[in-house]
């Protein structure tokens, strides 16, 4: 069963979204509608499945629908039409009170401009959650130290965010999110307003977190490099509609249309493609290879970057083993020339 699943969900924005739904189910454009109706369309009949414990990324372009999207999962926003499944719970039969305990207890969202509080510290804001838990002074302390050990930010717990760069602010916002150990978590372009360096140390130590921790995640971001690095699996929207959803190599090889192969244009395939994305079976390689000479191991899940340059001056056929040391596949030059090549 998906951690979370929505189903043909349409959201349109304006006075009758109800009046309007028809004539998207016919087929009209997001700019027909706006043109036509002075009404905008949110989500165009879209349907996903994100499992228990992946990073799953939405991208795309200011107005594509990526927020409005993941407001959905938190019942933030209510779609026109459609379902919106937690743990196979359609969530928009909920009362008031079973929202709030999912909100409270199953999952945090971390949004782009920090909304920290003020007036309090870098301890009783990543304790909030804990406190509107119920849970006792002591207990919200020992969490919250923990998490802002796990963050970085040990030696900051008596700060007030406005003593804090962003960075160090986007940090307490998550380990404010993490404290109440949410199932799922929500990251709303969280690490959009950063500096650059800082924005990749972001996306490293949530990698690190994720690694240890295993939490569904949705992130929303418009970057295609935050997308490839962070995602397990990725949906690409575009005016509303879902037009591709797929592992990073998978969207990099195979884009589904001209706007998402517009998209990975200009994208360094080596850091993307893994080994075992473009290995030749070790029956097609011998097949074709009497002699294979000088091989370099890799493991199969290894980027084509972190093996290219011993590559290309070595001259050696790529050895691809499984994680329990067998030979899975092989790869040539050949195969690493035709798999760098951009699509067109």
């Amino acid at each position: 069963m998906p951690k979370i699943e929505l189903k043909n969900v349409y959201k349109i924005f304006g006075e009758d979204p109800q009046s309007v739904l028809p004539l998207l189910q016919e087929g009209a454009t997001k700019e027909e509608i706006l043109e036509e109706k002075d009404h905008t369309v949110g989500l165009d009949n879209v349907s996903l499945s994100i499992e228990e414990g992946e990073t799953f990324v939405c991208m795309g372009l200011s107005g594509s629908g990526k927020s409005t999207l993941i407001r959905h999962i938190n019942r933030l926003i209510d779609p026109t039409k459609g379902e919106v499944l937690v743990d196979g719970v359609n969530v928009l039969q909920f009362s008031e009170d079973e929202l709030l305990e999912l909100r409270r207890n199953e999952m945090s969202m971390v949004f782009q401009r920090f909304g920290l509080f003020p007036h309090k510290t870098v301890m009783e804001n990543v304790a909030y959650g804990l406190e509107v838990q119920g849970k006792p002074l002591e207990d919200r302390n020992s969490i919250a130290e923990d998490q802002i050990k796990a963050v970085g930010l040990n030696g900051f717990e008596h700060q007030y965010p406005s003593q804090l760069s962003g960075g160090m602010q986007q940090r307490v916002g998550l380990a404010r999110a993490l404290a109440t150990d949410p199932g799922i978590l929500l990251m709303d372009e969280a690490f959009s307003a950063l500096d650059p360096l800082i924005r990749s140390d972001m996306q490293t130590q949530l990698l690190d977190l994720q690694s240890k921790l295993h939490k569904t995640i949705v992130f929303i971001t418009h970057d295609l490099d935050e997308s490839l690095k962070l995602g397990d699996h990725i949906g690409i929207l575009h005016g509303g509609k879902l037009v591709q959803v797929g592992k990073p190599e998978e969207i990099i090889m195979n884009p589904a249309d001209d706007y998402v192969a517009a998209f990975v244009k200009d994208v360094n395939r080596a850091k993307v493609l893994r080994a075992k994305t473009i290995m030749q079976s070790p029956e097609t390689y011998t097949t074709k290879n009497k002699n294979s000479g000088k091989t370099l191991k890799v493991h199969e899940n290894n980027f084509i970057e972190e093996f290219l340059p011993q590559v290309l001056e070595k001259r050696v056929v790529v050895e691809v083993i499984d994680k329990d040391g067998n030979t899975s596949g092989f790869i040539t030059e050949k195969d690493l020339a035709q798999s760098l090549l951009t699509k067109n």
